[in-house]
């Protein structure tokens, strides 16, 4: 059975990094394409980032040249990676994974001075 753990959020000021990662447990990882979506408070969870099994990525035109989402699959963790952080970046994240169709708990980030 997999299951998705998300870690990394917190709070952040404008301009600011942070890494999120994903731990995935079972042995199908490699073989899932795996994505990143978040939710504001009042908002419709959205994608903001995927990667194939192969490794192509997709990302949502918000994020374009500031998020960049990765993975091992030796450590089954995919990252996402977010720099130039803004206040409309402030949501709970999640990772998902295509092939299961399976959530994390999320993790939230706070993008504020």
């Amino acid at each position: 059975q997999v299951q998705l753990v998300e870690s990394g959020g917190g709070l952040v000021q404008p301009g600011g990094s942070l890494r999120l990662s994903c731990a995935a447990s079972g042995s199908i990882f490699s073989s899932s394409g795996m994505g990143w979506y978040r939710q504001a408070p009042g908002k419709q969870r959205e994608m903001v980032a995927t990667i194939t099994a192969g490794g192509n990525t997709n990302y949502a035109d918000s994020v374009k040249g500031r998020f960049t989402i990765s993975r091992d699959n030796g450590k089954k963790i995919v990252y996402l990676q977010m720099s130039s952080l803004k206040a409309e970046d402030t949501a709970v994240y999640y990772c998902t994974s295509a092939l299961t169709g399976r959530w994390g708990q999320g993790t939230q980030v706070t993008v504020s001075s």
